[in-house]
Parts: C-alpha cells; structure tokens; sequence
C-alpha cells in the first residue's frame, strides 16, 4: 500500500468516540483493530525504509571509515515526515478501507 500520498493528519486531532465506535459498536474493539492495523502499517513503513538504506550501506569492518551518506540522510527524512502509522489507520478506519470480522458474531 502507498503510505506516500495519505491525507492523515500530521497533527494532534481530537476524534468523536461515537465516530470511531460506529462501525463496531464497542469503542475496545475500534480500538484493537486500530491498533493491530497501525503495527501492520508500522511494519510495513519500517521494511520499507531498512530495504531502501541497504541500498546506501556499505559493508566495510574498518571503524576508521565512518561517513555521511547524504542519501541516507534524505530517505531517513522523508521517512520521519510521514504522518504517524495511527493516523494513518484512523483515515483508512474512516474511509471504510479496513476489513474486520468477529470471529465469535460470524459463528452465531
């Protein structure tokens, strides 16, 4: 998914509880999918940036040749100017773009 092109927002916004606890009813359970899509965003984001600093690396065991890799540098940047991985899940959250289920209401 292209975390890239978000509209979340990058600051502090005060959300309504009852927006938030709609699709589920239960604001516990809104939260722990909130939750469990922010640490796969959060994982994704994290893969993302590693993979593309191994591209700058360089593999030398001399402590002499330490340097800045102005690359690096940048990637690490726009990476720190994202908006934070909740936010980004609070957006898909209200957009409908998150898939749940209950697994103890699908067997009823």
């Amino acid at each position: 998914m292209d975390y890239k092109n978000t509209n979340a927002a990058d600051t502090t916004i005060t959300y309504d509880r009852e927006a938030i606890e709609a699709p589920t009813n239960n604001i516990y359970e809104a939260i722990s999918i909130l939750a469990r899509r922010a640490d796969q965003i959060n994982g994704d984001l994290k893969k993302e940036l590693i993979d593309k600093l191994d591209e700058f690396a360089t593999h030398t065991e001399s402590l002499d040749e330490v340097f800045e890799n102005k690359e690096q540098i940048e990637v690490s940047k726009f990476y720190e100017k994202l908006p934070k991985p909740t936010a980004i899940a609070l957006e898909e959250w209200f957009e409908n773009r998150i898939y749940f289920r209950n697994p103890n209401e699908t067997k009823k």
